[in-house]
């Protein structure tokens, strides 16, 4: 019996999409007795993965317990057609009001798949698909694992979501592949934006015991079973180092936790302690200290932040909000772009990659221009030593990247997006020029940081074809596309415009033409509220520490560094212009930039860190200096202000689409909820602005 019935399990969760396993007898060639074969299945084809809930894990102990009556001579367990089972079911985690509730959760998914562990008869996994979290936990549980050879993805995430692995990774894993690799899977790879296995790499790390291609991949399992169970194959198994090798390894997984998320993340410190845990390898004590660990970290307002910002970039992020119907999208078979620095290049390439029409690139002169389509071949050929793209598709995407010294060539181009310097009467010639040869309905797209789209579309026969089409830098990698709707941008022009997006697979978020949009704007109004502070007379190294506890991926003055201190110090001088009141320009900045400097910091051949001497002697600093807690309060206030006043001008639909742009463009962690959902729970907003910017009980515990 497991501890909730049917019925409790339901009252738990009631909306659960329930996971249903079913227990079937086959007979294996070589075998006397019969395997039973336990199919775990949501109903749903493979967009929508099996996930486990209460009522989910009720359904699979109940199948175990049928499976292990019939007296078979072994028990498997499989999923659906691509998919194993991708973990716990988070929308039972957050509708968890009461610890008693998430307590229950964690001691059921113990209880159902330790029935695996402890079996009488050898259980396997043949796992057949995609596997995420509790679905390779219950992997884990089990005494043998095959894989499918195309499995598309393979991790335990939940550090990465803000939580910890609950039903048996942290005690199962370690005890199996060893600390420091159970390391490299539990913390490395979830806190290096969610990095996935590939199942080669889980054969290597021991996770699994044997990879079988998917065309007869059932048939391949059930016949290696039949051959562990009569004694032919005896899987390896490790020598587990509990000594200096787990010290070791703990001290490893503390310095990715601190480096990583500054200890504000808690459901990373609570897989720390587990971890250490782990070494006694004793079930009763590991199983009980992880789902007391559950129940805590369910019912922190951190992990609701972290459920909050899942459910942003799964859900909101694929449906925009505000974006026009898409069957109003012009198809587009051509792209032009004007300029081929850096930026252009890294745009052609994306473009080429994913919609696989010609890309021209055109700049002023034939070296730049060479330079350009050089930078994109170099790069293919890169992805075809990697065996990302075969031959022939390397070949076909050099071909269709070309560059050219007239803008004639833009002749059949549908979309055409500029990359030039950041200045609007450039960015105006451009696209008067432009216009003088592509059809009415090309879209013009700009990428712009922080520029009015419709001062620049203003003298065009046909201003409203322009958008705001801005990438965030490295542009293969960051995920966030803002798209800037113009005063004059009309629906059909938006809806192409998304629809490139999608199909270069970046979330993209409608934005308001309003300076800087989104992600410039917030990070200068916080960055300028951290220099001022230094210009005041903070020593850098307290400024640039003081918002360490938020864990953001990177200190103020190293993300200045990152972006440039020209394009930072422009960015600035645009939101004054706009905004006097609230945006500065600092004259410190404005020396760093004109002697050249590219950064504050300096770092010797042992990671010793510190101001670079000529950028401490050129900083004339002031006798008012903060504190760290000063210096981070008021660079967070400054932005829910911000933010206050963004959402009042309609930059965006709601303050999810604030977060959203943070945690996408800015890479902000996911148990800040991106940001408005700390500002929230710190009390700031209020302060501030007098209220919150979420209803109490989103991305935050329910009252």
């Amino acid at each position: 019996m497991t501890a909730l019935t049917a019925d409790e399990a339901k009252a738990l969760f009631p909306d659960e999409v329930v996971t249903t396993a079913r227990t079937r007898l086959v007979p294996v060639p070589g075998l006397t007795g019969q395997v039973a074969l336990i199919t775990i299945d949501n109903g749903h084809d493979h967009t929508r993965p099996s996930t486990f809930g209460p009522q989910s894990l009720v359904s699979l102990g109940q199948a175990f317990d049928e499976a292990a009556a019939a007296k078979p001579v072994a028990i498997a367990v499989t999923g659906k057609p691509f998919v194993f089972a991708v973990g716990a079911d988070l929308s039972a985690v957050e509708g968890a009001s009461e610890r008693s509730q998430a307590l229950a959760i964690g001691e059921l998914g113990h209880e159902v798949f330790r029935k695996f562990t402890e079996s009488d008869v050898p259980t396997f996994a043949f796992v057949n698909g995609a596997v995420m979290g509790g679905g390779l936990e219950l992997a884990l549980s089990c005494h043998y694992r095959t894989l499918a050879a195309n499995a598309a993805a393979i991790a335990l995430p939940e550090v990465f979501l803000g939580l910890f692995p609950g039903w048996g990774g942290t005690q199962l894993l370690p005890n199996l592949i060893g600390a420091n690799d159970a390391v490299t899977v539990i913390f490395e790879n979830a806190l290096n934006q969610n990095k996935m296995l590939k199942p080669a790499q889980a054969l290597e790390l021991g996770i699994v015991d044997v990879l079988f291609d998917s065309a007869d991949y059932l048939e391949q399992s059930l016949l290696w079973l039949a051959s562990v169970v009569r004694g032919d194959v005896t899987p390896a198994r490790r020598e587990i180092d509990r000594g200096e090798g787990w010290d070791a390894a703990v001290a490893r997984a503390r310095a990715i936790v601190e480096g990583r998320t500054k200890g504000a993340a808690p459901g990373a410190l609570k897989a720390l302690e587990l971890l250490e845990l782990a070494r006694e390898n004793d079930l009763d004590r590991g199983y009980a200290a992880e789902s007391e660990a559950l129940a805590d970290v369910v019912m922190s307002d951190e992990l609701r932040a972290g459920l909050y910002s899942f459910n942003l970039v799964q859900k909101r992020a694929k449906r925009p909000a505000g974006a026009p119907d898409k069957s109003l999208a012009r198809k587009v078979t051509k792209v032009g772009i004007v300029g081929a620095g850096l930026m252009a290049s890294q745009m052609a390439l994306l473009f080429a990659r994913r919609l696989e029409v010609p890309v021209v690139l055109t700049d002023v002169d034939q070296a730049r221009v060479d330079k350009g389509v050089g930078y994109v071949h170099g790069e293919i050929d890169k992805l075809l030593g990697k065996k990302r793209v075969s031959p022939d598709q390397a070949n076909r995407l050099k071909a269709l990247v070309t560059g050219s010294l007239d803008k004639a060539a833009f002749a059949d181009a549908d979309f055409v997006i500029e990359a030039v310097f950041e200045d609007l009467g450039v960015k105006q010639q451009v696209f008067a020029e432009v216009e003088e040869h592509v059809s009415a309905e090309a879209v013009l797209a700009t990428n712009t940081s922080s520029l009015s789209i419709t001062e620049m579309a203003a003298g065009l026969k046909h201003p409203e074809r322009v958008v705001g089409f801005h990438f965030f830098n490295p542009v293969a990698v960051m995920p966030l596309l803002e798209i800037v709707r113009a005063d004059r941008t009309d629906d059909a022009t938006l809806a192409t415009a998304f629809a490139v997006g999608k199909q270069l697979k970046k979330s993209s978020v409608l934005v308001k033409d309003a300076p800087a949009f989104v992600v410039n704007r917030l990070l200068t109004r916080f960055m300028g509220e951290v220099v001022k502070s230094i210009d005041e007379g903070t020593p850098f190294e307290v400024a640039d520490k003081a918002t360490e506890p938020l864990g953001l991926p990177m200190s103020p003055l190293v993300l200045l560094q990152l972006v440039g201190p020209p394009v930072a110090l422009h960015v600035a001088e645009t939101m004054h212009r706009a905004f006097p009141d609230r945006f500065g320009v600092s004259e410190n900045m404005k020396r760093f930039v004109e002697a050249g400097k590219a950064a504050v910091w300096q770092w010797d051949a042992t990671g010793k860190q510190t101001v670079d001497p000529e950028v401490r002697e050129l900083w004339r600093s002031g006798d008012h200096p903060a504190t760290g807690e000063e210096v981070a309060s008021r660079a967070l206030e400054a932005m829910a202000e911000e933010i206050r006043v963004m959402l009042d001008e309609g930059v965006v639909a709601e303050a999810q689409d604030i977060d959203l742009c943070m945690i996408l463009g800015a890479g902000w962690p996911f148990w800040l909820g991106g940001i408005t959902p700390y500002l929230d729970r710190a009390g700031i907003s209020e302060k501030v602005t007098g209220k919150r910017f979420l209803a109490p009980g989103v991305a935050s515990v329910p009252v």
